[in-house]
């Protein structure tokens, strides 16, 4: 079923074969979720024009030599989830205007002896890989200079030959799955010089004292580096700390539903012999340490922490933080610790008296806080701060006066089943949001206030401008 700009439907026909008298109208061509099983050499002889062809989730597992020679003008071709035990260069010789290329899903184990790519010159995004995939040779990414993305599924990657990524310039994001941690720094070192952002997914991470530059002299690209469902060991994060501070590009680091096996007992005189850390940013989500109560308190790291410059911690259980390691992120704007177990019996001593100097974003949205005239005192600590969230936490209560920062100007208070608006709302705020509360008026007069949240609260009357 082909509409007026020249788009043909055909995915989820139960079809066999590519139907026949595709001409060189259509623009793009949908065959996904069939049972094709061979692509033959006449199938897309006419469709000249195609810019679009989805074949993912298909039974495909031959290809003759020339099915794609016509496809000049092809941007797009999806083969992923099929059947295709090998890759032949053949197939993409004549696709001088194919920008992404998703290959991932099938069953080959490599990617033959040389590139299948040399030709793509204009190739963009590329994703490639399988459980079966497990060897990588040099010589098979020639050809493609420039990516914007590479994604590799390489869960079960045995073998990785030295070099064989070097030979790509310039890439912005690349995604790998990598469970062999042998191979893990040879790829790294390949790619400092030509990743701005890589991700790194089911990591255990290796403890070997190798170096990731080796006196290279190249300039570093990468900026960015993520970790996801990666198993960390008190052991393996003391060594990787030491070894991405010789990366003096990087810049950003996150860690995303990894796990700790350990207690925070790190190699902190190593770490502190090393060179500075070049870090600014740093992001942990759904963090996950076993016995996460007794996490030691990291002394010895304040020395490594006096250059960042943002910090989130989500979702990890967070409850508290020591005032003297709280002392040392001198340089900290930006403190995210939304959805964790923070509580005011401990914000004393996370937010103590000359903590987090610099200090001007601060999130404590979804914790434990029940007292707001507390929670306003111990964040009076922080002179710098403007901008402050403590959304969905359970207060109740609003106090009749409070004293914040003076130079506070954004405050989220919604969902914290506060009953009315008193003179704890400071007059300095622009931007206040207290939906979802059980508001029934609102009273206050706020000089400075350029934006107002109500939505979802029990108000009678709108307040006046």
């Amino acid at each position: 079923s082909c509409d007026a700009s020249h788009l043909c439907n055909c995915s989820s026909m139960g079809l066999e074969f590519i139907p026949p008298g595709l001409t060189a109208k259509i623009t793009v061509l949908n065959l996904a979720h069939n049972r094709i099983k061979h692509i033959q050499s006449q199938d897309l002889q006419q469709a000249v024009n195609l810019k679009t062809l989805l074949l993912q989730s298909n039974e495909i597992s031959s290809i003759d030599e020339d099915s794609f020679q016509s496809l000049e003008k092809l941007e797009l071709l999806d083969l992923s989830n099929n059947s295709l035990a090998h890759l032949s260069p053949v197939w993409f010789g004549h696709l001088f205007s194919l920008q992404h290329l998703h290959l991932q899903g099938n069953s080959y184990r490599d990617l033959g002896q040389s590139s299948p790519f040399s030709r793509l010159r204009n190739l963009s995004s590329l994703h490639l890989g399988n459980p079966q995939f497990s060897v990588i040779r040099q010589g098979n990414f020639e050809g493609i200079e420039f990516l914007h993305k590479l994604w590799i599924d390489g869960s079960n990657l045995s073998q990785y030959e030295q070099g064989s990524l070097k030979s790509i310039k310039e890439i912005n994001h690349m995604i790998i799955n990598l469970r062999n941690s042998n191979i893990f720094s040879e790829i790294i070192r390949d790619l400092v010089h030509s990743v701005t952002w890589l991700e790194v997914a089911e990591i255990k991470l290796p403890v070997e004292k190798k170096s990731l530059v080796q006196n290279s002299t190249r300039p570093f690209r990468i900026q960015k580096l993520t970790f996801k469902e990666a198993l960390f060991t008190d052991q393996s994060i003391s060594q990787t700390i030491v070894s991405l501070k010789e990366v003096t590009s990087l810049k950003e680091l996150q860690a995303i539903n990894c796990a700790l096996e350990g207690k925070g007992i790190w190699n902190t005189k190593e770490i502190a012999r090393s060179r500075q850390s070049f870090v600014e940013t740093i992001t942990i989500i759904k963090a996950v340490i076993q016995n996460f109560h007794l996490f030691f308190d990291l002394e010895g790291m304040e020395s490594q922490i006096n250059k960042l410059k943002r910090l989130t911690i989500a979702s990890s259980n967070v409850f508290m933080v020591p005032c003297n390691l709280a002392r040392n992120f001198s340089s900290l704007l930006y403190l995210d610790f939304h959805d964790n177990l923070l509580a005011n019996n401990r914000l004393n001593e996370t937010i103590c008296e000359r903590s987090w100097p610099s200090l001007q974003t601060l999130n404590l949205s979804q914790n434990s806080l029940k007292s707001l005239e507390l929670t306003a005192e111990y964040i009076l600590r922080l002179p710098k701060l403007n901008n402050l969230d403590i959304s969905q936490n359970n207060f109740v209560e609003i106090p009749d006066e409070c004293k914040w920062p003076k130079h506070l100007k954004y405050l989220n208070l919604s969902s914290t089943q506060i009953p009315k608006v008193t003179a704890c709302i400071p007059e300095s705020l622009e931007v206040l949001d207290v939906s979802g509360n059980n508001l029934k008026e609102f009273g206050r007069r706020l000089p400075s206030l350029k934006e107002l949240y109500l939505t979802r609260n029990q108000l009678k009357t709108l307040p006046g401008a």
